[in-house]
């Protein structure tokens, strides 16, 4: 089937991300030239080696946006770090729920818990692309840390710089309607970080993921 077919009527996001959540093969189009398989079995899973780079940076009581089916709330919580998932599909937060973790469904937007008294936000699994705005998303983030609080992130790879994309995501024989993404890689970050007031601890490559490390000062422009 065709991203643009015409003769296909779009479902909502939510439907169709709750399916993928649910074992369904799926493919998201729009972050390349072909459609990319959504790894959602991987999501799945317990967290692993490659997770534990990002975990062990995560310090106080930890906000994990954009947590979808859990694994890495779930793993900060056998640690006995007081976490928080936060994601707006439904059947994400269930899933985390039942891994015994604690998650909410909100929009990050929109009120969280806690404002301003995060320790550290994560953006695992190339979650700096809710939105569709890297840089709106950065300020948002930064709202909710405490002062020397961090936002612990993957980037895309060298080279994608800081984009915005249309995605569209397809399971079986429906598409979704249209969403907005971000893509945000190494080089760009010192500008999108000191536009929203944050300070760039680290970047670094482990194995196959780009991972960021950044630091809320005190004072925001």
């Amino acid at each position: 089937m065709s991203p643009c077919s015409e003769t296909t009527a779009h479902r909502p996001v939510a439907e169709l991300f709750a399916a993928t959540l649910q074992g369904e093969p799926s493919v998201v189009h729009g972050l390349g030239e072909q459609g990319s398989v959504v790894p959602v079995s991987r999501w799945a899973e317990d967290a692993d080696a490659s997770d534990e780079a990002l975990l062990s940076q995560c310090v106080g009581p930890t906000l994990d946006v954009g947590c979808g089916p859990g694994r890495m709330t779930q793993a900060l919580a056998l640690r006995g770090a007081c976490v928080l998932g936060l994601d707006l599909m439904r059947e994400a937060v269930a899933q985390t729920r039942a891994r015994g973790a604690s998650a909410i469904q909100r929009d990050v937007f929109l009120g969280v818990p806690g404002e301003g008294r995060w320790g550290s936000v994560l953006l695992a699994d190339g979650n700096i692309g809710i939105g569709g705005d890297p840089v709106r998303l950065l300020c948002r983030v930064a709202d909710l840390l405490a002062v020397g609080g961090r936002v612990v992130l993957d980037l895309a790879p060298p080279g994608h710089g800081l984009d915005r994309r249309v995605l569209r995501l397809e399971v079986g024989d429906r598409l979704s309607e249209p969403f907005a993404w971000g893509v945000l890689a190494p080089e760009a970050l010192p500008h999108v970080a000191a536009v929203a007031g944050l300070e760039v601890m680290e970047v670094r490559c482990e194995g196959s993921r780009w991972i960021a490390l950044l630091q809320r000062g005190g004072l925001r422009p």
